[in-house]
């Protein structure tokens, strides 16, 4: 299979390695729901390859009792870029590589382990523009000529400080939406 953002490319293969029927449905909850509906096998196996969305379709599958590997997509392509890449066709090396057990696999962490990272990847997110509006009121101090006279220019006193700074529209009021934006900057809570 492979997923695109407006659709899973499925190729399905015969026990002999031929190609029986190749579709594409959603990549959706209904999208998934419909394809486990319309193959009805035993023991069904899938490849994906590694991208966004592929944990997704993985853990909906996984639930339903497939056999889900995810393909090292780096490692794929490398493999199959002889031919015309589609994702049509990417869904058939995939399927082929299944079939002869040659998938580059790579696994996905637990779910536990992918909260954890989510929350480290938000929490740098925030800080990463927190950093970047105060250095924008640091930089607008500069440029204005206006001294900092406090050492911590977001804690109290610098707010009070920034609150009756006088400077010329638009520079005061885009100080004083930094300042609110910073304070409302905060990493969620475990």
């Amino acid at each position: 299979m492979d997923l695109s953002r407006r659709k899973l490319d499925v190729c399905l293969l015969s026990d002999g390695g031929k190609i029986v029927e190749e579709f594409a449905v959603p990549p959706d909850g209904d999208g998934l729901a419909g394809l486990v509906c319309r193959i009805e096998l035993r023991a069904p196996r899938a490849v994906i390859e590694s991208m966004t969305g592929t944990r997704f379709v993985h853990d909906r599958f996984e639930e339903l009792g497939w056999d889900v590997r995810i393909a090292d997509a780096a490692r794929v392509k490398g493999i199959g870029s002889l031919a015309a890449n589609t994702d049509k066709f990417d869904a058939c090396v995939l399927a082929i590589l299944s079939q002869r057990d040659l998938v580059p696999e790579i696994w996905p962490p637990s779910l536990e382990i992918r909260q954890e990272r989510e929350l480290a990847r938000f929490r740098l997110h925030l800080v990463k523009h927190r950093s970047m509006l105060t250095h924008r009121v640091h930089a607008m101090l500069v440029s204005s000529g206006k001294p900092c006279p406090v050492t911590d220019l977001f804690g109290v006193a610098g707010r009070d400080m920034l609150a009756d700074l006088q400077v010329p529209e638009p520079w005061g009021s885009t100080v004083l939406a930094s300042v609110a934006a910073i304070a409302g900057l905060k990493a969620p809570d475990r």
